[in-house]
């Protein structure tokens, strides 16, 4: 999670004019792709759509009807063209779900106070379209549906990586055993890239995590907060004070 001990950030974001008031977009998103989740087949707990093999069949027409596929994506028919925004709001399992809605949770709020909710709405929309899409066009013969916010999520990283590279962000690291260590957002961040990319040319078009989608939100949203807020972005202290709570 994010360290907010060492930086007065909230000040100086509205001061840039980001609305004041805390972050309803980036929880209004997350219960939004919450309240979907529970409402689809995907969770178990709608026993309007059956079990057993009618449960199975409503999932897989649920996952054709909301989400990408890329090989449909380019035909030019209204409703595959709609389907990289349906997709964003739509998880595959509580795991994807979870996992998320914590980065959007970490990241996202801070991200929202310095664009302003408006502009962090349209971020969000556009840069996670563009990353389904972009994943969608390198496969363009695949019949495998994609679906998840992670593209849209990785463009907030992005953005979060120019806008605040040195606030704390504290990680679990499976390599050093799970330890809660704290480091500036720019470790962080470039290493969860560097991962994604590596993971992104090994991948193939089949079932499994879009490695390529995060790259290209991750792009996007860095490539936007740098040419959006190019000389003003608001620095933040490299160290922290102790004494006070963290989120």
């Amino acid at each position: 999670m994010i360290d907010l001990r060492e930086v007065d950030w909230r000040e100086r974001a509205r001061g840039f004019g980001a609305a004041a008031g805390g972050a309803p977009v980036t929880y209004g998103l997350m219960a939004l792709c919450c309240a979907v989740f529970l409402m689809s087949p995907l969770s178990g707990f709608n026993p309007v759509y059956g079990d057993a093999d009618a449960l199975l069949a409503a999932q897989a027409g649920y996952f054709e009807r909301w989400g990408v596929i890329p090989s449909e994506l380019l035909d030019g028919s209204a409703h595959a063209a709609l389907t990289p925004l349906t997709a964003l709001f739509v998880h595959g399992s509580w795991l994807h779900l979870l996992g998320n809605m914590l980065f959007l949770y970490v990241f996202g709020a801070m991200a929202e106070e310095r664009m302003g909710r408006l502009e962090f709405t349209l971020f969000y929309l556009v840069c996670g379209y563009f990353a389904l899409v972009a994943y969608a066009v390198v496969h363009a013969d695949s019949d495998q549906t994609l679906v998840g916010a992670s593209g849209a999520i990785s463009a907030v990283l992005g953005a979060f990586l120019y806008l605040f590279p040195k606030a704390r962000v504290t990680s679990l690291f499976p390599f050093l055993f799970f330890l809660p260590l704290r480091f500036p957002a720019w470790i962080v961040l470039v290493f969860w890239f560097v991962l994604q990319w590596l993971a992104a040319r090994g991948a193939g078009s089949g079932p499994g995590v879009a490695y390529l989608a995060h790259v290209a939100g991750f792009a996007a949203g860095f490539l936007y907060a740098w040419v959006r807020f190019r000389g003003t972005r608001v620095k933040v202290p490299a160290t922290a004070t102790e004494g006070e709570s963290q989120p």
